[in-house]
Protein backbone atom coordinates (compact mmCIF):
# COMPACT_ATOMS: atom_id res chain seq x y z
CA UNK A 1 0.00 0.00 0.00
CA UNK A 2 1.24 3.29 -0.29
CA UNK A 3 2.10 5.72 2.32
CA UNK A 4 -0.07 5.03 5.46
CA UNK A 5 1.23 7.29 7.62
CA UNK A 6 -1.30 10.27 8.92
CA UNK A 7 0.01 13.17 6.24
CA UNK A 8 -1.07 10.58 3.30
CA UNK A 9 -4.21 12.14 3.93
CA UNK A 10 -6.67 15.29 4.96
CA UNK A 11 -6.45 13.51 8.62
CA UNK A 12 -3.46 14.72 9.95
CA UNK A 13 -1.61 14.82 13.42
CA UNK A 14 1.69 16.40 14.50
CA UNK A 15 4.51 14.62 15.28
CA UNK A 16 4.13 15.49 19.13
CA UNK A 17 0.63 13.58 18.77
CA UNK A 18 2.17 10.29 17.56
CA UNK A 19 5.04 10.08 20.33
CA UNK A 20 4.62 8.22 23.13
CA UNK A 21 6.84 10.40 25.21
CA UNK A 22 4.71 13.59 24.26
CA UNK A 23 1.63 11.66 24.71
CA UNK A 24 1.07 10.46 28.40
CA UNK A 25 -1.78 8.89 27.61
CA UNK A 26 0.03 6.56 25.56
CA UNK A 27 2.01 3.90 27.80
CA UNK A 28 5.50 2.17 27.02
CA UNK A 29 3.73 -0.89 27.48
CA UNK A 30 2.20 0.16 23.76
CA UNK A 31 5.07 0.18 21.83
CA UNK A 32 6.02 -3.31 20.70
CA UNK A 33 8.31 -4.38 18.05
CA UNK A 34 7.93 -5.64 14.54
CA UNK A 35 7.83 -8.71 15.09
CA UNK A 36 5.73 -9.13 17.53
CA UNK A 37 3.05 -6.65 15.62
CA UNK A 38 3.30 -9.17 13.02
CA UNK A 39 2.46 -12.46 15.21
CA UNK A 40 -0.55 -10.15 16.49
CA UNK A 41 -1.34 -8.99 12.94
CA UNK A 42 -1.78 -12.84 11.51
CA UNK A 43 -4.60 -13.83 13.29
CA UNK A 44 -6.52 -10.76 12.34
CA UNK A 45 -5.79 -11.33 8.90
CA UNK A 46 -6.76 -14.99 8.61
CA UNK A 47 -10.23 -14.62 10.52
CA UNK A 48 -11.06 -11.63 8.54
CA UNK A 49 -10.44 -13.70 4.96
CA UNK A 50 -11.84 -16.27 6.31
CA UNK A 51 -15.17 -14.49 7.11
CA UNK A 52 -14.87 -12.55 3.66
CA UNK A 53 -14.74 -16.32 1.95
CA UNK A 54 -17.39 -17.70 3.62
CA UNK A 55 -19.85 -15.36 3.32
CA UNK A 56 -19.47 -15.37 -0.46
CA UNK A 57 -19.86 -18.86 0.39
CA UNK A 58 -22.72 -19.03 2.32
CA UNK A 59 -24.97 -16.16 0.60
CA UNK A 60 -24.63 -18.32 -2.86
CA UNK A 61 -25.42 -21.23 -1.10
CA UNK A 62 -28.49 -19.79 0.01
CA UNK A 63 -29.17 -18.72 -3.52
CA UNK A 64 -29.31 -22.04 -4.85
CA UNK A 65 -25.65 -23.00 -5.69
CA UNK A 66 -23.66 -25.45 -3.30
CA UNK A 67 -20.34 -25.32 -5.31
CA UNK A 68 -18.78 -23.66 -2.49
CA UNK A 69 -19.77 -26.55 0.17
CA UNK A 70 -19.20 -29.59 -2.19
CA UNK A 71 -15.65 -28.35 -2.46
CA UNK A 72 -15.25 -27.87 1.27
CA UNK A 73 -14.94 -24.05 1.03
CA UNK A 74 -18.23 -23.26 3.02
CA UNK A 75 -15.74 -23.43 6.01
CA UNK A 76 -14.32 -21.40 9.12
CA UNK A 77 -11.00 -22.92 8.51
CA UNK A 78 -8.71 -20.87 7.47
CA UNK A 79 -6.34 -22.80 5.33
CA UNK A 80 -9.36 -23.40 2.84
CA UNK A 81 -9.26 -20.22 1.87
CA UNK A 82 -5.34 -19.34 2.20
CA UNK A 83 -3.76 -17.70 -0.79
CA UNK A 84 -0.28 -17.49 0.45
CA UNK A 85 0.56 -13.78 -2.49
CA UNK A 86 -2.80 -12.46 -0.70
CA UNK A 87 -1.64 -13.06 3.50
CA UNK A 88 2.08 -11.35 2.34
CA UNK A 89 0.41 -8.51 0.80
CA UNK A 90 -1.07 -7.89 4.13
CA UNK A 91 1.99 -7.68 5.39
CA UNK A 92 4.58 -5.92 2.80
CA UNK A 93 1.78 -3.50 1.11
CA UNK A 94 -1.42 -3.53 4.15
CA UNK A 95 -3.90 -5.43 2.36
CA UNK A 96 -4.45 -8.52 0.86
CA UNK A 97 -7.18 -11.27 -0.58
CA UNK A 98 -7.85 -14.61 0.19
CA UNK A 99 -8.31 -17.75 -2.10
CA UNK A 100 -11.80 -16.63 -4.46
CA UNK A 101 -14.71 -19.13 -3.37
CA UNK A 102 -15.49 -21.15 -6.31
CA UNK A 103 -19.37 -20.10 -7.62
CA UNK A 104 -21.62 -21.24 -10.24
CA UNK A 105 -23.87 -18.52 -11.50
CA UNK A 106 -25.84 -21.54 -13.75
CA UNK A 107 -27.33 -22.23 -10.61
CA UNK A 108 -29.04 -18.92 -9.81
CA UNK A 109 -32.38 -17.86 -10.37
CA UNK A 110 -31.21 -14.54 -11.98
CA UNK A 111 -27.77 -15.00 -12.40
CA UNK A 112 -26.51 -11.68 -12.33
CA UNK A 113 -28.53 -10.05 -9.85
CA UNK A 114 -27.99 -12.92 -7.32
CA UNK A 115 -23.68 -12.53 -8.28
CA UNK A 116 -24.25 -9.08 -7.11
CA UNK A 117 -25.48 -10.42 -3.71
CA UNK A 118 -23.07 -12.69 -3.44
CA UNK A 119 -20.27 -10.31 -4.31
CA UNK A 120 -21.44 -7.50 -2.07
CA UNK A 121 -21.97 -10.10 1.28
CA UNK A 122 -17.86 -10.03 1.42
CA UNK A 123 -17.53 -6.40 2.01
CA UNK A 124 -20.31 -6.20 3.82
CA UNK A 125 -19.46 -9.33 6.40
CA UNK A 126 -15.81 -7.01 6.78
CA UNK A 127 -17.25 -3.87 7.12
CA UNK A 128 -19.70 -5.31 10.32
CA UNK A 129 -16.47 -6.83 11.78
CA UNK A 130 -15.10 -3.26 11.29
CA UNK A 131 -17.44 -1.94 13.39
CA UNK A 132 -16.98 -4.61 15.83
CA UNK A 133 -13.70 -3.99 16.60
CA UNK A 134 -14.40 -0.37 16.86
CA UNK A 135 -17.09 -0.67 19.29
CA UNK A 136 -14.78 -2.63 21.50
CA UNK A 137 -11.76 -0.47 21.37
CA UNK A 138 -13.18 2.25 22.66
CA UNK A 139 -13.91 0.69 25.60
CA UNK A 140 -11.00 -0.56 26.35
CA UNK A 141 -7.71 1.49 27.49
CA UNK A 142 -4.68 1.69 25.89
CA UNK A 143 -2.94 -0.02 28.49
CA UNK A 144 -4.18 -3.36 27.50
CA UNK A 145 -1.93 -2.54 24.77
CA UNK A 146 -2.01 -6.82 22.64
CA UNK A 147 -5.77 -6.45 22.74
CA UNK A 148 -5.64 -2.48 21.82
CA UNK A 149 -3.47 -3.86 19.07
CA UNK A 150 -5.44 -6.58 17.91
CA UNK A 151 -8.47 -4.66 18.02
CA UNK A 152 -7.02 -1.90 15.78
CA UNK A 153 -5.76 -4.26 12.85
CA UNK A 154 -9.48 -5.37 12.99
CA UNK A 155 -10.31 -1.58 12.06
CA UNK A 156 -8.34 -1.46 9.81
CA UNK A 157 -8.04 -4.66 7.74
CA UNK A 158 -11.28 -5.00 7.73
CA UNK A 159 -12.13 -1.63 6.07
CA UNK A 160 -9.52 -2.08 3.89
CA UNK A 161 -10.83 -5.03 2.47
CA UNK A 162 -14.11 -3.81 2.15
CA UNK A 163 -12.91 -0.97 0.42
CA UNK A 164 -10.24 -2.48 -1.96
CA UNK A 165 -13.04 -4.70 -3.21
CA UNK A 166 -15.04 -2.86 -3.98
CA UNK A 167 -12.95 -1.19 -6.34
CA UNK A 168 -15.30 -2.31 -9.70
CA UNK A 169 -12.61 -4.29 -11.53
CA UNK A 170 -12.47 -7.94 -12.30
CA UNK A 171 -11.42 -10.19 -10.31
CA UNK A 172 -12.83 -8.00 -7.25
CA UNK A 173 -16.39 -7.98 -5.79
CA UNK A 174 -16.84 -4.68 -7.01
CA UNK A 175 -16.59 -5.63 -10.70
CA UNK A 176 -19.91 -8.39 -9.96
CA UNK A 177 -21.68 -5.36 -7.94
CA UNK A 178 -21.40 -3.16 -11.03
CA UNK A 179 -22.44 -5.81 -13.44
CA UNK A 180 -25.82 -6.02 -11.16
CA UNK A 181 -26.41 -2.91 -11.11
CA UNK A 182 -26.63 -1.78 -14.87
CA UNK A 183 -28.29 -3.24 -17.94
CA UNK A 184 -27.72 -6.30 -19.60
CA UNK A 185 -25.95 -5.11 -22.65
CA UNK A 186 -24.12 -3.60 -20.11
CA UNK A 187 -23.18 -5.33 -18.10
CA UNK A 188 -21.92 -7.83 -21.44
CA UNK A 189 -19.58 -5.13 -22.51
CA UNK A 190 -17.87 -4.91 -18.76
CA UNK A 191 -17.74 -8.44 -18.93
CA UNK A 192 -15.65 -8.83 -22.19
CA UNK A 193 -13.09 -6.17 -20.53
CA UNK A 194 -12.60 -9.12 -17.52
CA UNK A 195 -10.01 -10.29 -18.93
CA UNK A 196 -7.63 -7.19 -18.47
CA UNK A 197 -8.85 -6.65 -14.97
CA UNK A 198 -6.25 -8.84 -13.04
CA UNK A 199 -3.43 -7.70 -15.46
CA UNK A 200 -4.10 -4.16 -14.51
CA UNK A 201 -4.44 -4.43 -11.17
CA UNK A 202 -1.02 -5.99 -10.79
CA UNK A 203 0.41 -3.23 -13.23
CA UNK A 204 -1.04 -0.81 -10.89
CA UNK A 205 0.46 -2.40 -7.84
CA UNK A 206 4.13 -2.71 -9.79
CA UNK A 207 3.93 0.87 -10.71
CA UNK A 208 3.34 1.84 -7.50
CA UNK A 209 5.81 -0.05 -5.74
CA UNK A 210 8.59 0.51 -8.00
CA UNK A 211 7.68 4.19 -9.63
CA UNK A 212 5.99 5.51 -6.65
CA UNK A 213 2.96 6.71 -8.85
CA UNK A 214 0.44 6.20 -5.50
CA UNK A 215 -2.24 5.53 -7.65
CA UNK A 216 -3.96 3.20 -5.46
CA UNK A 217 -2.99 5.60 -2.40
CA UNK A 218 -4.54 7.81 -4.28
CA UNK A 219 -7.91 5.76 -4.43
CA UNK A 220 -8.24 3.86 -1.50
CA UNK A 221 -6.51 5.75 1.40
CA UNK A 222 -9.02 8.65 1.71
CA UNK A 223 -11.67 6.55 2.09
CA UNK A 224 -10.02 4.22 4.21
CA UNK A 225 -8.42 6.27 6.20
CA UNK A 226 -11.53 8.42 6.60
CA UNK A 227 -14.36 5.29 7.76
CA UNK A 228 -11.78 4.32 9.93
CA UNK A 229 -11.62 7.68 11.65
CA UNK A 230 -14.95 8.08 11.78
CA UNK A 231 -15.16 3.82 13.34
CA UNK A 232 -12.50 5.01 15.67
CA UNK A 233 -12.69 8.61 16.69
CA UNK A 234 -10.67 9.95 19.42
CA UNK A 235 -8.56 6.55 19.43
CA UNK A 236 -7.72 6.79 15.57
CA UNK A 237 -4.26 8.80 16.33
CA UNK A 238 -2.82 5.34 18.29
CA UNK A 239 -4.16 3.19 15.76
CA UNK A 240 -2.27 4.90 13.17
CA UNK A 241 0.77 4.41 15.03
CA UNK A 242 -0.01 1.04 15.16
CA UNK A 243 0.26 1.21 11.79
CA UNK A 244 3.10 2.97 11.23
CA UNK A 245 5.04 0.87 13.28
CA UNK A 246 3.95 -2.35 11.45
CA UNK A 247 4.29 -1.02 7.58
CA UNK A 248 7.05 1.68 7.95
Amino acid sequence: MADISPNSSPLTFTASSLDGSANPGIPEAFFLNKTQLMLLMTPVILFSLTVHEYSHGKVAFLLGDDTAKRLGRLSFNPMRHLDILGVLFFYFVGFGWAKPVPVDSRNFGSPRRDMMYVAIAGPLSNIALAVGCSFFIRLISPEFSYLFVILAYGIWINVALAIFNMIPMYPLDGSSVLKGMVSHNVAEKLSSLDRFGAFLILGIFLMDHFANTGILGTILMLPINYSVFFLSQETFPMIIQVLKASFA
